[in-house]
């Protein structure tokens, strides 16, 4: 399942960069799978990102908490970091260039996040 954050409105960013949405793609537990929305995210990011050559990318991982049976950090940095590097893969396989893209496994999300929600990667656009 995939989201397309919604975005404040604004003007432009230095760079002629408009305020961008946080694009967000949500996985199932333990998964690294894109299904088709989450595909149609990374493809609008894709688009956005070739639209705007000059913007900076952010691809970041997360898992959820899990309190029954907690990763090491190690092990929820490496997951996360994982699902990022999916994403990633995908962004250069529709034409962004791999060196303009930032990628980062955080672990695991605030436990305040809803499980689902905390099984993320978030593409960020400019600078947001």
């Amino acid at each position: 399942m995939a989201v397309l954050a919604a975005c404040a409105g604004g003007t432009s960013a230095p760079g002629g960069v408009p305020p961008q949405p946080v694009r967000v793609i949500f996985f199932e537990d333990d998964s690294l799978a894109l299904g088709s929305a989450a595909m149609d995210v990374v493809q609008d990011a894709a688009q956005t990102a070739r639209r705007f050559p000059q913007a900076t990318i952010r691809v970041l991982g997360f898992i959820a908490p899990d309190p029954q049976d907690a990763p090491t950090t190690l092990q929820a940095r490496r997951l996360s970091r994982m699902r990022a590097d999916r994403v990633l893969a995908e962004l250069v396989n529709l034409g962004v260039p791999q060196d303009r893209i930032q990628v980062l496994g955080r672990g695991q999300a605030p436990f305040v996040d809803v499980p689902l929600e905390a099984r993320r990667v978030e593409i960020h656009i400019g600078p947001n």
